[in-house]
């Protein structure tokens, strides 16, 4: 049952420990809220307003929903890409699928996802988000999850295409390595 499986656990526990507080990511406004007013004026004001693309995996939808209100109202023209697993492409309009690109794709529109701010939507293959999350430690020594093995994935083939030659490029890492260090992604 995927995510909406979780999620429906969660509410039957919480029907039965009456001192259960559940966050309700995919709805709750506070999650937006707190992207529009930290992460995305973090990326503001280390790019200097330079920003031309946000490249952001869609889990929840929290993180790309409010960087993008507020980056969009300093400056119109950022381009905002999101990015979700190619077997699990319902932002795309495929139908949900199994996928392996832990922490998004979730498998539904989260009900909090401002589609209207989203200039592309880019899938990303499984087998890409492993091989990319593997090239960050090898490469780069960043300790990164597959999620944003996929996110930088998508943002390297942004920043190959000529339209964004000499463009500022901005990708987010939201996940660790940790939780997978004994499973497939770095099986020898």
């Amino acid at each position: 049952k995927g995510m909406q499986g979780a999620i429906e656990k969660a509410r039957a526990l919480a029907e039965k420990i009456k001192t259960a507080f559940i966050p309700m990511q995919f709805c709750n406004s506070a999650n937006p809220a707190v992207h529009r007013d930290t992460t995305a004026l973090e990326i503001w004001n280390d790019t200097d307003g330079l920003v031309d693309a946000v490249v952001i995996g869609v889990g929840t939808g929290g993180t790309i929903t409010g960087v993008a209100e507020a980056l969009k109202e300093r400056k119109p023209a950022v381009r905002i890409i999101a990015v979700e697993p190619d077997s699990s492409a319902v932002l795309s309009g495929r139908p949900a699928g199994k996928h392996m690109i832990q922490g998004i794709g979730a498998g539904f529109v989260p009900q909090i996802l401002r589609r209207d701010l989203i200039d592309e939507i880019i899938t990303v293959h499984d087998a890409e988000a492993f091989a990319m999350t593997r090239r960050l430690l090898k490469c780069e020594g960043i300790l990164a999850g597959i999620s944003s093995g996929a996110a930088v994935h998508a943002a390297l083939g942004i920043a190959g295409r000529p339209a964004y030659q000499d463009r500022l490029i901005v990708t987010l890492l939201p996940d660790t390595a940790e939780r997978y260090l004994s499973t497939a992604l770095f099986a020898l």
